[in-house]
């Protein structure tokens, strides 16, 4: 399975950055978790390839891009643009985003070769396929409704947590699974926000200790992403001093395999 979170932000000097302020994780150039960055950051090959959005809650962090990607699409797409989702979540974008009033309401929109977007609601703790991807959905602990995804080829699996606080199912059933190559997991504040973090539902690096305690005995690579990007250089201190020597900071624009 290749694996990429997508660059949000630029330098100085007009290359991307390590910063996140929008997320977009795409796998095997098909499938696109999250869509913050999706129509800003996609290769070529990306966009004429990811025909499957999946989300994981409708903050606008990652879902900022889809709009756009959609609005690119539009002329050309062969097939509708597939959004995986929950039914809440769909209603949230039906109602706030693609209501015409801030962006035209493609689900009601055909171009020549047929509809471009295609709603594939799915439901919370419920297992779901997009594109050649088997995918299991968990409840994860955000402000909103949100989901986490252990997301499968058939030979590897990555647990992605997108935004959370402290949560419980996700660890339990990366624990049962034999199959597990790797954990993307936020950390969003500093340890001296922790009320933010607590009233927000986000972790900390003091926070993420506990949460990789309840993993057990699993010895898989752990890679953190959603840094608030003011915090970035704090949280990556924090993370280094508290001695977790399986956690890593995944690198924007770089292709993991697993």
């Amino acid at each position: 399975m290749k694996l990429q979170m997508l660059p949000s932000s630029i330098d100085e000097n007009g290359k991307a950055s390590a910063r996140q302020y929008l997320l977009t994780i795409v796998v095997d150039d098909r499938v696109a978790i999250d869509a913050g960055c999706l129509a800003f950051s996609c290769t070529d090959a990306q966009r004429r390839q990811i025909r499957d959005v999946v989300l994981t809650h409708p903050h606008l962090d990652h879902i900022a891009g889809l709009p756009m990607f959609i609005d690119d699409l539009f002329a050309s797409i062969e097939e509708p643009l597939r959004i995986h989702a929950t039914a809440e979540i769909i209603e949230i974008l039906e109602r706030d985003v693609f209501n015409w009033a801030i962006y035209p309401r493609f689900s009601e929109l055909s171009n020549q070769f047929g509809p471009v977007v295609e709603y594939r609601p799915f439901v919370r703790n419920a297992d779901f396929s997009a594109a050649h991807l088997s995918i299991e959905s968990v409840a994860v602990n955000h402000k909103v409704s949100a989901n986490g995804f252990i997301v499968s080829d058939g030979k590897s699996s990555v647990a992605i947590t997108g935004d959370t606080g402290p949560t419980d199912e996700i660890w339990r059933r990366c624990r049962q699974r034999k199959d597990i190559s790797a954990i993307l997991v936020e950390c969003a504040f500093p340890n001296e926000m922790q009320s933010v973090a607590d009233v927000s539902h986000h972790l900390t690096p003091a926070r993420l200790r506990v949460e990789i305690d309840k993993l057990g005995g699993l010895d898989v690579p752990i890679s953190v992403i959603c840094i608030k990007p003011m915090y970035r250089e704090r949280v990556i201190e924090q993370i280094n001093a508290a001695g977790l020597v399986r956690v890593d900071i995944l690198e924007a624009g770089k292709i993991y395999d697993f």
